[in-house]
């Protein structure tokens, strides 16, 4: 419907916008296709301003009543890099009253009714879910606006966990093809400004063009040319390496392109690159069964919200899958796990070097704990499989955090364990921030009983791998 003024048309949009004062202009939650805004770019930027400290405040406020934020590291235990410690203990909140054998020991159905489940273990949502979008870490923002003059930070949200709770920045780089280097990212981050000075005689010249790549910025939904970008200037956009930093994680987060509406598109934290070479389904909901179809969606769809449409405006590069795609995924398919001197070659833990408690851990991993059902230790700890936790036996679905509607996780990836020490927070979309917490979640939603000394003993054994 439009009124017509003179020799034009006023939308009934334009109507609103007259009428009443103008606010940020969020997205209609039940959209397939994402549309552009219907204010100005200034409008929408001072709006999205203005709102900050409130969004920020949200965000704080949900995340202290679900976590112990505390810097609480474990004594003597670094990161594969030495530079940064694993955080201890469990900090994801129980309910007033009850204690984690308390909690185990009843039955699902009870825990939901209850509204017994912590709120560290429901889904995590993102910073702005009405907006979404990719959100990086301060420490990635400063190192490329450094390196390359290039600006990741966005004038409506921030990074919203606190630096103690993420990997070591940057990450060591270990590659399959030269384990004798050990790491070799001479202790900085790869940017297109000094990948080839790093790594020029070390890798083949088809792996130095995929890296180049891979370090490439193009168009993406919020950092880009277009009105509805979320960085104040023109941008020419990110790299995968952005995320991936050194082809690890720096905890950068999104929301996955593979759901819709809006409000129940989930959270999705950052994956490691290490190891792809034994990894065969990839993808947020591992719709993707190799290397070189994940690294083609992401470029073409995955930056753009999974909407090829946005792509297209913004400026989509499409790859040539039997030569850039295939360069890119050479690249990848050469990054190593971090070294683990007391694993055996068949992933077990060799007793001359391992001490009692994490060899009891080992015990547990493989027995009663379960976790070697899925995470085989001859297959890089996963089992390149797909399985559903049913973790809303435990939760009501539909209820709503910060504009997330809570709905079924539904089958989640088996994630490699290799390296895990290095890559807070955990699950796939970052819900719990140790592998303490990751022992509790697991022991109750698959219902082990593990006593305090069991769990003790596997994350002992799982800072080993």
């Amino acid at each position: 419907m439009s009124l017509r003024a003179g020799t034009g048309l006023i939308s009934t949009a334009l109507l609103a916008v007259l009428a009443f004062p103008a606010v940020a202009d969020p997205l209609p939650p039940d959209t397939t296709y994402r549309p552009l805004p219907t204010l100005p770019f200034s409008a929408v930027k001072q709006n999205d301003e203005a709102q900050k400290p409130a969004v920020k405040e949200r965000q704080r406020a949900l995340l202290e009543q679900r976590y112990d934020l505390a810097d609480g590291p474990l004594s003597g235990v670094m990161m594969s890099g030495g530079r940064k410690p694993v955080q201890g203990g469990v900090r994801v909140k129980l309910t007033s009253g009850e204690t984690w054998d308390s909690l185990a020991a009843k039955e699902p159905h009870e825990i939901r009714d209850r509204d017994l489940l912590p709120k560290g273990f429901v889904p995590l949502p993102h910073v702005k879910q009405a907006t979404g979008g990719q959100v990086f870490p301060e420490n990635e923002i400063r190192k490329i606006a450094n390196d390359e003059q290039r600006d990741l930070r966005r004038f409506d949200v921030e990074f919203d966990l606190p630096d103690h709770l993420t990997p070591e920045f940057p990450p060591p780089i270990y590659l399959t093809t030269h384990p004798e280097l050990g790491d070799v990212s001479r202790g900085d981050l790869l940017t297109i400004k000094n990948f080839y000075e790093y790594l020029n005689g070390i890798i083949t010249p088809v792996q130095m063009e995929g890296l180049r790549l891979l370090l490439t910025p193009f168009p993406q939904e919020e950092f880009n040319q277009t009105e509805d970008r979320k960085v104040a200037q023109p941008s020419l956009g990110v790299a995968c390496l952005d995320c991936h930093s050194n082809f690890h994680t720096n905890a950068a987060f999104h929301l996955t392109p593979d759901v819709r509406p809006q409000a129940e598109r989930f959270r999705l934290d950052t994956t490691s690159l290490r190891g792809l070479f034994n990894q065969q389904i990839h993808g947020s909901k591992r719709s993707l069964r190799s290397v070189e179809d994940f690294t083609e969606f992401e470029q073409r769809t995955a930056y753009f919200n999974g909407d090829h449409v946005s792509a297209t405006r913004k400026g989509v590069h499409l790859p040539d899958r039997p030569n850039q795609v295939a360069m890119m995924a050479q690249m990848q398919n050469i990054i190593d796990f971090p070294p683990a001197p007391k694993l055996d070659p068949f992933g077990r833990l060799d007793p001359k070097k391992a001490t009692e408690q994490e060899l009891r851990g080992e015990q547990v991993f493989m027995g009663k704990g379960r976790c070697a059902e899925c995470h085989i230790p001859t297959m890089s700890f996963t089992d390149n499989n797909m399985h559903d936790l049913q973790l809303e036996r435990f939760y009501k679905v539909g209820q709503t955090s910060n504009d997330m509607v809570a709905i079924p996780d539904g089958p989640i990836k088996t994630f490699t364990l290799r390296g895990i020490k290095d890559s807070p927070p955990y699950l796939h979309d970052g819900r719990l921030p140790t592998l303490a917490d990751t022992v509790e979640f697991f022991n109750l939603v698959l219902g082990t009983k593990l006593n305090q000394q069991d769990k003790d003993a596997l994350v002992a054994y799982l800072l080993t791998l």
